[in-house]
């Protein structure tokens, strides 16, 4: 099997530092191995997505010095690959339709009752309102958010074993957070207490992050999976999906995240640290590899 990375940057905005880093890690890694460094470019989001962000990222890549396998998978290109999977996930009743904007969701986790609301990867973990409120039957509806029921999917994994077995688990060969690493395991309660039941079709979408990151990564034979500590939690999200859709789970690599002055990560809206902007003041490749201590 090819040790195959990626790089699966949206054209959002201008890559900084912290995409830089990320970009050459991947990079130098599958070099070190003699593999394949793929690049992807996550364009699910048409309403912010530009073609000229687009340029800018091969443009940014190219002077980096970094060499990708052709053809470049673009993920406005797949909508029906999203789709089959949505269709799959729904004929085994494991999503149901989701009204609730986010001042919904804040309004039901800030009842008395419900004590402080807990955050997961998606924000506020959702208190689950639809769940039982829609119908799960028929054709899968076409205009509305779509969310999976997570105890149902965890249930499915686990079969007739208890919910205090694991259902899940995947290898870190980089860190967590908190400095996570090995074989990380997890039980039905994480899944539902810390994560809920997430998102995997948005209306204006058509699918969501979790969904298209796993069939992505599958469809390109990804083996090995670089990205920042920021994504570690969401990693149970997409070990439950590959299981559910019968996709192999690579190895995942998370790395500590650049940040500025202040400990903030940076984002791009940070402008001032743009690799294009280092680029037209004068900073060559290597310069970049120092800033990010690489």
């Amino acid at each position: 099997m090819t040790f195959k990375t990626r790089f699966a940057p949206s054209p959002t905005g201008p890559l900084h530092l912290g995409h830089a880093y990320s970009a050459i890690l991947a990079h130098d890694l599958a070099a070190s191995r003699n593999g394949q460094f793929l690049l992807r470019i996550e364009d699910i989001d048409r309403s912010r997505s530009r073609p000229h962000w687009e340029e800018q990222i091969y443009d940014d890549l190219n002077w980096l010095g970094l060499s990708w396998a052709e053809p470049v998978m673009r993920q406005s290109e797949r909508p029906h690959i999203y789709n089959q999977a949505l269709d799959q996930l729904w004929s085994q009743g494991l999503l149901y339709p989701c009204t609730c904007n986010r001042r919904d969701i804040a309004a039901a986790v800030s009842a008395p009752q419900e004590g402080a609301p807990l955050l997961g990867p998606d924000g506020i973990v959702y208190p689950g309102t639809c769940r039982k409120r829609t119908d799960r039957t028929g054709s899968r509806p076409q205009d509305v958010p779509l969310r999976m029921d997570m105890a149902a999917a965890g249930q499915k994994l686990l079969g007739e074993a208890k919910a205090t077995k694991t259902v899940g688990a995947f290898h870190e060969s980089g860190a967590g957070p908190n400095g996570e690493a090995g074989t990380i395991e997890f039980t039905l309660s994480d899944l539902t207490d810390t994560i809920g039941d997430v998102v995997l079709s948005r209306r204006d979408m058509g699918t969501s992050y979790h969904l298209s990151v796993v069939l992505d990564d599958a469809a390109q034979g990804i083996t090995h999976v670089v990205r920042g500590q920021d994504l570690f939690e969401a990693t149970r999200i997409h070990v439950v999906l590959q299981a559910l859709l019968g996709l192999a789970t690579p190895h995942y690599i998370h790395h500590e995240l650049i940040r500025d002055e202040s400990g903030k990560r940076l984002a791009k809206r940070d402008d001032a640290r743009a690799v294009a902007k280092y680029r037209n003041d004068g900073a060559s490749p290597s310069d970049i590899r120092a800033m990010v201590g690489l």
